[in-house]
């Protein structure tokens, strides 16, 4: 029996990866690639290898942003969220730190509900190669990346927390954000006070953590003068100083149990009573709480009060780990570049290939603030406007596993004398480490150093 399409029997005998293995190597000098739900390649054409110079070896199974690098600003291309590119003109970083100039064409594949499932990119060179030149200072964020009072991201996840900030705002409700330390908690917080009818009051904030049993009870609630050894003065606690506004307690968990009943008090009739007063004082205070742990399992272990718990929570708020959105490493990492380059340091407008390749593998188990702390770090050890792998802090280029280098490439001969000067003088002069910074045993680079004349 005929079909009116012959294209699926056709593909049926032949193998649908084989034909469409055939079609992308039909394409000698077009980059053809796929990428999955997560945006890691998973198939990458000898046209890739040819346009970009990194082998596929190098890019399956790894973010492709970390061989898909764009000139001007660093970032994708939105194909997630706008389902398809068509003849975008795209600079484009090859591995060997020239640039080609392309157009891209790509389609979206979503599954049957709605969510990315993957797709397929062509990269089409419309010039030749050339060297870096002077860069002009990078583009605004693009259209798929969402700013909200300081909170930057691509992911749905954040963007879905971004909402739950709009609406919780509207009310008076309790929040408790949960989230790893670096992600952002205060942020949050701050959000949920400037989106509120509370943002012309003020904001405080406290890390708990750093609160003994002592020394809380006074924070929070304030001192009458004479009330204990040191009061020398009548002193407002933070739930005075943020009166008609909003009060921020990071680390909550770690509040003392003794301190915990006197917060429920607050909570349930917005009074307080300042250490040595003989009269409670009511205050208007919106409060927003934070911590990395389990709340649940504090009560269970006896270190927090169930009734607290269920008052703090009223409204969840988790932030996800950068490890978990790791489509928003570049997109932070173009953020803080353009911040620390205004603060007039260094002008860095562009991140090599092998940099990029550490910073988009890091799991960031310091989430946001440790990138930020990074790119300070590149900007005060580095020099030029092209951010480079020896730039980096000595932790992001070993393998957590090991404490070793982790293998790199090898350099280019033409490359190889300028990295190792580099790597020397970042390291003032000490061999171990600066083998250590380009991935090379100490009896390696030595060797290498003294054919070179180094």
């Amino acid at each position: 029996m005929s079909s009116s399409d012959p294209l699926p029997d056709f593909l049926e005998r032949v193998g649908s990866q084989a034909a469409f293995e055939t079609l992308s190597e039909l394409l000698p000098d077009a980059a053809v690639f796929v990428v999955d739900a997560e945006r890691n390649v998973v198939h990458w054409s000898p046209g890739a290898e040819k346009l970009l110079g990194f082998r596929a070896e190098e890019t399956r199974g790894r973010l492709c942003l970390a061989s898909i690098r764009c000139r001007a600003c660093m970032l994708g291309c939105g194909i997630a969220r706008h389902g398809q590119v068509d003849g975008v003109a795209l600079d484009l970083y090859r591995k060997d730190d020239r640039w080609i100039p392309t157009r891209k064409f790509a389609r979206a594949f979503f599954d049957s509900n709605g969510a990315f499932a993957g797709g397929i990119e062509v990269l089409v060179p419309t010039g030749e190669a050339r060297s870096e030149e002077d860069p002009e200072e990078s583009l605004p964020l693009p259209d798929d990346a969402e700013v909200f009072h300081g909170l930057v991201t691509r992911d749905p996840g954040m963007r879905r927390a971004f909402q739950t900030i709009r609406n919780v705002a509207a009310t008076d409700a309790s929040v408790l954000v949960r989230g790893e330390s670096g992600t952002g908690k205060e942020l949050v917080a701050r959000a949920i006070h400037r989106e509120s009818h509370r943002s012309g009051g003020p904001f405080a904030a406290v890390n708990c953590a750093a609160l003994g049993p002592a020394l809380a009870e006074s924070e929070l609630f304030g001192h009458r003068r004479g009330a204990f050894t040191g009061a020398v003065a009548d002193r407002p606690g933070l739930f005075a100083q943020a009166d008609g506004g909003t009060l921020f307690l990071d680390e909550v968990a770690e509040l003392p149990l003794s301190v915990q009943g006197k917060l429920l008090r607050v909570l349930e009739d917005g009074l307080i009573r300042p250490l040595g007063n003989d009269r409670e004082l009511r205050v208007d205070v919106r409060l927003v709480a934070a911590t990395h742990k389990s709340l649940r399992a504090e009560v269970e272990a006896g270190r927090f009060r169930e009734d607290l718990m269920y008052r703090l929570r009223v409204v969840p708020i988790f932030i996800p780990a950068l490890r978990e959105r790791r489509g928003d490493v570049d997109l932070l990492l173009h953020c803080f570049l353009r911040e620390y380059r205004r603060r007039g340091t260094r002008r860095v407008t562009s991140v090599a290939p092998d940099a990029m390749r550490v910073l988009l593998d890091h799991p960031w188990p310091g989430n946001v603030r440790q990138l930020r702390n990074v790119v300070e770090y590149a900007f005060a050890v580095g020099r030029g406007t092209r951010l480079r792998l020896e730039d980096l802090p000595p932790e992001l280029l070993e393998d957590p596993g090991t404490g070793r280098p982790r293998p790199r490439p090898p350099f280019s001969r033409e490359e190889e004398p300028e990295r190792i000067r580099r790597a020397l003088e970042h390291s003032g002069g000490r061999v171990g480490e600066a083998a250590r910074r380009l991935g090379m045993s100490r009896a390696t680079f030595w060797r290498r150093r003294k054919q070179l004349g180094i």
